[in-house]
C-alpha cells in the first residue's frame, strides 16, 4: 500500500476499522471493539442504525445537494422539531460544532449592533473549555497548546477561571456581548458546571442586557439523558450551539437562538454552501426520530445509573488508578490516578475504546443505544484494565 499523504496532526492509535455493528467496531482484520468513544460522542444511535442507513439511502437516490439558494424541507422540517423541542425560536445549520460556535459568536454580536452597541463584540468564556479548531474558537476556548502558532490572538474573547464568580462580574465591561460556557465542560475533564453558577449567569445576562450562549456540542442531543443538557439546570440560554449526535456520524451542526438573539441575523448577514444540505437533514431528522421515540431517553438514564453503579463500586477497588467519577448520562468521566492515556491504553488492549480528555480523565462516551448488558461487559473490560494498572502501581510502590 502507498505511503498517505496526509497532514501529520493527528497521533493515531494503530487500529483501522472496516464496519460497525450497534456498540462495536470490527478491524480489517476481525477483531470486535467494544465503542466507549462513539467518535467522540458523535455516533449517538452507534453503528449501522437501520433507520439511519434507510434515510440516508432513500435521500441519497433523490438529491444531495441544491445550496441554500433554494427552500430546503428537510430543514424546515428538523428546524421546526428542534424548536418546538427547546427554548429556540430559529436555527441555522451548519456542517461542525466549530461552525455552529461560529454561528453563536457572531449572532451575538450582531444582536448587540443592531441594538445600537456596535462596541459591544466581547465574550466571556472559562478556562478549560473547547469550543472548536478555527481561529475564532480556539480564541474562546483560550487553551495555549492550540493557539500556539498561529498568529495574534482573536480578539473579543475575555476568559475567566471556570466557576469564579468574582472574576467572571470583574471581566463584565461595556463592551462585554455576550457569555460562552459548556454546561458540562468535555474536553475540558467532564467537569459539571453547578446549576447555582448557571442560573447566576442567566441572572447577570439579564441585568446587564447580555445573551447567555450554551456549548451543547457534546452535551445535547440525548447525550445527558434530556434532549438538552440546560433541561438539567433550570436555566435556558438565548444561543446554543449543538452538532455531534445531532447526525449521528454524519457532519450536522446547528445554531438554536431566540427570535430576539437572532434578530441582527438578516439576510445576507451569514451563511454555509453545505450546511443543511438534503443529506445532512435526512439523516438529523432520522435521529429526532429515535431519540425523540417513547422510552429512548429514559433507557439512557437507566443505562446510566448501571454505569455509574459499576464505576463507583470500580473506584472503591481501585483506589490506585481511579480516582472519581463525574459527569451526566452517558457523558462519564472517569479521573485517574495513573496518567489517562495508560488508562485508554489498558482499555484497548481489552479491546475496548474510550477518549481522554483534560484534567486527567477518561471519557465514557457509547453510543446512546447501548444496553444493560453492553455496559455491564464494558464494565468488566474496564475492570480487568483497571486491575493489570493496579498490580503495577503495587510493583512500583513495593
Amino acid at each position: 500500500m502507498a505511503e498517505a499523504a496526509l497532514f501529520d496532526t493527528f497521533a493515531r492509535a494503530p487500529l483501522r476499522f472496516e464496519r460497525g455493528e450497534g456498540v462495536w467496531l470490527v478491524t480489517e482484520s476481525g477483531e470486535r471493539y467494544l465503542d466507549f468513544g462513539a467518535g467522540i460522542a458523535v455516533n449517538s444511535l452507534g453503528y449501522g442504525h437501520p433507520h439511519l442507513v434507510g434515510a440516508l439511502k432513500a435521500q441519497a437516490d433523490k438529491v444531495w445537494h441544491t445550496s441554500n439558494l433554494f427552500e430546503q424541507p428537510g430543514q424546515e422540517t428538523l428546524s421546526r422539531r428542534l424548536a418546538d423541542n427547546s427554548f429556540a425560536d430559529k436555527v441555522f445549520f451548519t456542517n461542525s460544532g466549530a461552525e455552529a460556535l461560529e454561528c453563536a459568536i457572531k449572532t451575538a454580536r450582531r444582536y448587540q449592533f443592531v441594538k445600537g452597541h456596535p462596541e459591544r463584540f466581547h465574550i466571556v468564556t472559562f478556562e478549560g473549555a473547547f469550543h472548536g479548531r478555527t481561529l475564532a474558537t480556539i480564541a474562546a476556548g483560550g487553551q495555549a497548546k492550540y493557539l500556539e502558532g498561529f498568529g495574534p490572538k482573536v480578539e473579543g474573547f475575555d476568559q475567566v477561571p471556570f466557576g469564579d464568580m468574582d472574576a467572571l462580574k470583574a471581566a463584565i465591561t461595556d463592551a462585554t456581548a455576550a457569555i460562552l460556557i459548556e454546561p458540562i465542560q468535555g474536553e475540558g475533564g467532564i467537569r459539571p458546571v453547578p446549576k447555582e453558577f448557571l442560573a447566576a449567569l442567566r441572572q447577570i445576562c439579564d441585568d446587564n442586557g447580555l445573551l447567555l450562549i450554551f456549548d451543547e456540542v457534546q452535551t445535547g442531543v440525548g447525550r445527558t439523558g434530556k434532549l438538552f443538557a440546560y433541561e438539567w439546570t433550570g436555566v435556558s440560554p438565548d444561543i446554543m450551539a449543538l452538532a455531534k449526535g445531532i447526525g449521528g456520524g454524519f457532519p450536522l451542526g446547528a445554531c438554536l437562538a431566540t427570535a430576539e438573539a437572532a434578530s441582527g441575523m438578516t439576510a445576507g448577514t451569514h451563511g454555509t454552501t453545505y450546511g443543511g444540505n438534503p443529506l445532512a437533514m435526512a439523516v438529523g431528522n432520522a435521529v429526532l426520530d429515535v431519540i425523540l421515540g417513547d422510552g429512548f431517553l429514559e433507557n439512557v438514564r437507566d443505562v446510566t445509573l448501571v454505569l455509574r453503579q459499576g464505576l463507583a463500586s470500580l473506584k472503591d477497588r481501585f483506589p490506585n488508578v481511579i480516582e472519581d467519577i463525574r459527569g451526566e448520562g452517558l457523558l462519564l468521566g472517569v479521573k485517574a490516578k495513573v496518567p489517562a492515556g495508560d488508562l485508554v491504553a489498558a482499555m484497548r488492549g481489552e479491546h475496548m475504546l474510550a477518549v481522554p480528555a483534560g484534567d486527567n480523565v477518561v471519557r465514557l462516551l457509547p453510543p446512546l443505544t447501548v444496553t444493560a448488558e453492553e455496559a455491564r461487559e464494558g464494565l468488566s473490560r474496564i475492570e480487568k484494565a483497571a486491575e493489570k494498572l493496579s498490580a503495577s502501581e503495587m510493583k512500583k510502590s513495593a
